[in-house]
């Protein structure tokens, strides 16, 4: 089997954590970081660093607003987080195929 796809494996995506963020967020145009933390059972320190790490990578954006005299933190898929994660998927069929060909 060609290690190579392996290899090529966006790590900033493929960290266990990180990976659930991301592909949560590609189902969806936007979400608050409570409907996040909350999905995925988070703590909020957890997820403020998984979020940073993917924001500082340019895959995540965060707006900072107020709803209702609230703090409201909303996250979404930049384009490039949207083409980071069509190219992790694409790299995982990838191996799937190469795997079942074994």
């Amino acid at each position: 089997m060609n290690p190579e796809p392996f290899l090529q494996l966006d790590r900033v995506v493929h960290e266990k954590g990180r990976l659930p963020i991301v592909t949560l967020l590609a189902a969806n145009a936007e979400l608050s970081f409570t409907e996040i933390r909350d999905t995925l059972q988070m703590t909020d320190g957890n997820l403020s660093v998984h979020l940073r790490t993917l924001q500082e990578a340019g895959y995540v954006a965060i707006t900072k607003s107020f709803y209702e005299r609230r703090p409201l933190t909303t996250c979404s898929l930049t384009p490039a987080g949207r083409a980071a994660f069509r190219q992790y998927i694409n790299l995982l069929e990838q191996i799937v195929r190469e795997a079942k060909q074994v």
